[in-house]
C-alpha cells in the first residue's frame, strides 16, 4: 500500500508539473487555500507519521514537521517532487526493516491513546493521501484543468 501511496504522489506531482506555473501556488476559495498548500500538508503528514513509526512521539513529530511546514510550502513543484521521492525512498527502508504488525503506542494531543500498528499507520498515511489527492483534482477542476487518474487499480495495472 505504501508503494501505491508513492506512486499516486508522483502521479499527482507529474500533472502539476505539466500545468501552468502558477496554478500550483494560485489562492482559491476552498478547504486550502492553494494547491501548494494540500500537497504541503501530505508531505508534513507523511514525514510526521515516519518520524512516529520510527519511535520519535507524536508531539515530537508534530514539532519536526511543523519547523518544515512554512519552507514546503514555498517550494516549487520540482522541488516538491524531489522531497517526496527522498522520503519515499527513506520510508520504504525503514518500511522493509520493520516489523508491520509491531504494537505502537500514539499519544496523540487531540485524541489521546491509541495503541495501533505500524500496519494500521501505513494505511492511515495512504488513506490520508488519497483524500487530499481527492481535493487537489477538485481544486484543479475548479480552476478549469483536469486532474489525473490515480487510483489503486489504475496502480495496479502500471506495476
Amino acid at each position: 500500500m505504501y508503494n501505491y501511496h508513492a506512486w499516486a504522489n508522483g502521479v499527482i506531482i507529474d500533472r502539476l508539473n505539466e500545468l501552468p506555473q502558477h496554478i500550483y501556488h494560485k489562492e482559491i476559495q476552498t478547504g486550502f487555500s492553494s494547491v501548494s498548500k494540500v500537497l504541503s500538508h501530505i508531505y508534513l503528514t507523511d514525514y510526521a507519521w515516519f518520524d512516529i513509526i520510527s519511535g520519535k512521539s507524536m508531539n515530537e513529530a508534530m514539532a519536526s514537521s511543523n519547523q518544515l511546514r512554512e519552507g514546503v510550502e514555498k517550494k516549487s513543484i520540482g522541488e516538491m517532487k524531489k522531497i517526496f521521492l527522498d522520503l519515499s525512498e527513506r520510508n520504504k527502508e525503514l518500511l522493509s526493516t520493520e516489523d508491520m504488525e509491531k504494537v505502537i503506542v500514539v499519544d496523540n494531543p487531540y485524541a489521546g491513546l491509541l495503541e495501533t500498528s505500524i500496519s494500521e499507520s501505513v494505511l492511515h498515511v495512504v488513506t490520508h493521501g488519497s483524500y487530499h489527492r481527492g481535493n487537489i483534482a477538485t481544486m484543479l477542476r475548479q480552476m478549469g484543468h483536469t486532474s489525473v487518474m490515480q487510483d489503486f487499480g489504475l496502480y495496479l495495472y502500471s506495476k
